[in-house]
């Protein structure tokens, strides 16, 4: 199934069903001899990936594009409830780690959800403004998202 997006004032609500168990799914999102096979779009890397995946932990990545551009983050774990949620917040930041002022802040609270062995996870990434979605929109979110967790579906069939 591929996933639904919906848009409502400073939210986006990302919704995609796996064909794998949620103990499986929710691995493969925090740990990094997972993240590093399927984490960013297509044609995209995962040279740095450092997560400390408890509340109050911090994950430290950078994405290394096709063309040897960087794409990092900084994303902080406030909740963890196994395997059934996640909440961070996810921030830019540079090669160094340091956050890049005047770019979106997202606060994910990330639902994994069972039926029948397989696995729907609902994505609600909330952002401080409305001006700070309509960003991500611009700079190719959805997309990625898409590549993303398309990736993210072929490596649970490899896993399986």
């Amino acid at each position: 199934m591929k996933q639904t997006h919906q848009i409502n004032d400073r939210t986006l609500t990302l919704t995609r069903t796996f064909n794998a168990p949620r103990e499986l799914v929710f691995d493969a999102f925090s740990k990094c001899e997972h993240l590093q096979h399927w984490w960013g779009p297509r044609g995209w890397t995962l040279p740095v990936c450092d997560i400390d995946f408890r509340p109050g932990g911090i994950w430290n990545y950078c994405m290394k594009g096709p063309n040897g551009e960087d794409s990092c983050g900084i994303m902080t774990f406030h909740e963890i409830e196994r395997p059934v949620r996640f909440v961070s917040t996810d921030q830019f930041a540079d090669t160094d780690g340091n956050v890049m002022e005047g770019m979106p802040t997202m606060r994910n609270t990330v639902i994994f959800s069972e039926e029948g062995g397989r696995t729907t996870i609902t994505n609600h990434v909330e952002y401080e403004t409305d001006e700070q979605l309509q960003t991500v929109i611009e700079m190719g979110m959805l997309e990625g998202v898409t590549e993303t967790w398309d990736r993210l579906e072929e490596y649970l069939a490899e896993l399986q």
